[in-house]
């Protein structure tokens, strides 16, 4: 699905960029890896217990599928509320860079910030990759408008697939349910590699895959943290050695 020249008369309100917006939902093949994994999601949940409302609350308040993964996990284990709060703050640290690199998309001279809070709780993973795709062919004065319509889209599709995963839960084999969790990260992987744009970019994902198994070999729990900051430093050096010179 293609999106309206920028000086299009259909961008002409933020109505139609939000509409806009949750029509693009339908132009990512994120959106079928979101679905399969909050059918995971919704199973997950049915099986430790908890209710059908609960998990639909958790889907749009927490909106991050790794972070309840662990709030699900951990609160069904038997831990307390704030042992999980913490472990879900500190999962949800991963998306303060995605925020810090996606809001300057949106401003604009006129942008309060009260405006960008509602925008700001979408931005996870799927929200960020394809904002980097999008928001260049949206004109800079629709786009707050259009990325809470592609938010509200990327959520009814979550939530509606945690209540049918919930519901299939039964029947749905385990094996099967953990399978599909792996989707995720599989598909957030490739699209990170198909938006890598500077030798900058390449060579930080090429680094992380490559020292992810020699950080595995510590056993510090933080395998991908150690990783993947190892890997930023690295290629942001090198960035910057080739800009000075």
């Amino acid at each position: 699905m293609a999106l309206p020249p920028l000086d299009s008369p259909q961008w002409q309100n933020s109505l139609c960029a939000f509409a806009w917006g949750m029509s693009s939902v339908a132009s990512t093949v994120l959106t079928l890896v979101l679905f399969a994994t909050y059918l995971g999601i919704g199973a997950l949940a049915h099986d430790t217990h908890f209710s059908l409302g609960w998990v639909l609350a958790s889907t749009l308040l927490v909106w991050a599928g790794p972070a309840q993964i662990i709030l699900i996990s951990t609160l069904g284990s038997g831990a307390t509320v704030v042992q999980a709060a913490v472990a879900v703050t500190v999962s949800a640290v991963r998306l303060f860079p995605m925020v810090v690199s996606v809001l300057p998309m949106l401003r604009t001279s006129q942008t309060k910030r009260r405006h960008l809070v509602f925008a700001t709780h979408f931005i996870a993973v799927t929200l960020w990759v394809e904002c980097y795709r999008l928001l260049p062919q949206v004109p800079r004065g629709r786009r707050i408008a259009f990325v809470h319509g592609l938010g509200c889209g990327l959520l009814t599709v979550c939530l509606s697939a945690t209540a049918l995963g919930y519901g299939l839960a039964a029947n749905l084999p385990q094996l099967f349910a953990a399978a599909i969790l792996l989707l995720t990260p599989l598909a957030f992987l490739l699209s990170t590699a198909r938006n890598c744009r500077q030798i900058s970019d390449i060579l930080a994902l090429v680094l992380g895959l490559a020292l992810y198994p020699l950080a595995a070999t510590l056993h510090t729990g933080v395998d991908i943290l150690i990783s993947g900051i190892s890997a930023g430093t690295i290629a942001y050096g090198v960035h910057w050695w080739r800009e000075r010179a």
